[in-house]
């Protein structure tokens, strides 16, 4: 099966950046596609100082897409927002005051990366960081509450973070430039090798003081896998039993609002929309997102944006006119408490409301064929 491989390579332009990341991409250019991705053949999509988030976000969800190995390579520096101080790797048109509406929340490679199968995604990661993003990285590690740039439990990630330069100036990406160096010999070593010897490489260069990421991939016997795989072979109905007996377990062991509950609670609602069921799974992501509010977590927290999102973005989906409004009454009510962050997601639902009601049912995806950022587009 073929493979897909992302090159991403992203920082500010102009004064203030940390790191040339787009310096990389002629280097891994001229890396044969099928040693990129270790597989056979494979489909490269580049990214060279991107421009808007939500672009990034369609190439992102579109890899995460493919059915074969996905390799993603990632360049660039990370910056916090104001108001939740989450990171975010800064875009071109990224700025200390524009953070939350510029660049990409590190939490969308999660997000986008959960339902691929366990063990068939890689990272690679050269990052830089500015004084506030490193210092909030070097945190002690708090029970319950994931890495932040964690990517998901089914990606392997590699790499590095680089703390703030000590001089002014420029840096390069240097680990990846030395990555790119080591794949252009033709050939493809284990993924935990190459990254070894892509640090000894660098280790001239001060990695010492570097924030070292190195997470294999799920083990064998992962649950997950057992899921993507009835998924895959089209027993959507045996994957969401079997994802309903892990939820409840997971409630039995950690309390049903645990991450670890709720985990499985939200892959339920995307095996919803995989089986073609849009108004489930809207109706999933709605009390998803309602338990979230009511464990006291804040309505622009990512978790429950994200899930407001999902539901709007399946809602729209929905072209059965009694359910369409069933639904929609209680997305403005959960659209008025969580906005998001695309301005007129509100006025969206109650656009298509008023339609449904005035004269007859808009057709499905009307309103939402641009969805809210974050909002979940599957195969």
């Amino acid at each position: 099966m073929p493979g897909t491989v992302l090159l991403l390579a992203a920082s500010p332009l102009g004064r203030g950046r940390l790191v040339d990341a787009a310096s990389v991409l002629p280097v891994l250019a001229a890396v044969p596609p099928s040693v990129l991705s270790g597989a056979d053949t494979a489909n490269v999509v580049e990214l060279a100082d991107p421009l808007e988030p939500q672009a990034v976000l369609t190439r992102l969800r579109a890899a995460a897409a493919a059915p074969g190995p996905l390799t993603v390579y990632v360049a660039g520096e990370l910056r916090l927002d104001r108001r939740q101080r989450l990171p975010h790797l800064a875009l071109a048109r990224t700025t200390p005051a524009t953070v939350r509406y510029t660049a990409l929340p590190w939490h969308w490679f999660r997000d986008e990366l959960r339902l691929r199968p366990a063990g068939a995604t890689t990272l690679f990661l050269d990052l830089h960081a500015d004084a506030d993003t490193w210092r909030a990285l070097c945190e002690p590690p708090v029970p319950g509450r994931p890495f932040p740039l964690d990517c998901g439990r089914d990606a392997a990630v590699y790499g590095r973070v680089a703390p703030p330069p000590s001089r002014r100036g420029v840096a390069a990406p240097a680990y990846m430039k030395a990555l790119a160096t080591l794949l252009r010999s033709g050939r493809r070593l284990p993924d935990e090798e190459l990254h070894q010897r892509t640090l000894a490489r660098i280790a001239p260069e001060g990695v010492g003081a570097d924030l070292v990421l190195a997470q294999r991939g799920p083990l064998p016997g992962d649950p997950h896998a057992g899921v993507t795989a009835a998924v895959r072979a089209g027993r959507h109905a045996e994957a969401d039993a079997l994802a309903a007996r892990l939820e409840q377990a997971a409630g039995l062991a950690h309390g049903t609002v645990s991450e670890e509950a709720l985990h499985w609670s939200e892959v339920r609602a995307d095996l919803a929309m995989l089986a073609g069921d849009a108004a489930r799974s809207c109706r999933a992501w709605m009390a998803l997102a309602g338990t979230r509010l009511a464990a006291g977590q804040p309505a622009d927290a990512p978790a429950v944006e994200a899930a407001v999102d999902r539901a709007h973005h399946q809602w729209g989906l929905v072209d059965d006119p009694v359910r369409v409004r069933e639904l929609g009454v209680q997305l403005v009510e959960l659209r008025s408490r969580v906005p998001g962050r695309r301005e007129g997601a509100v006025e969206h639902v109650r656009r298509r409301l008023r339609v449904v009601q005035g004269r007859g049912a808009m057709p499905a995806g009307h309103v939402c064929t641009d969805p809210p950022q974050g909002a979940t587009t599957m195969p």
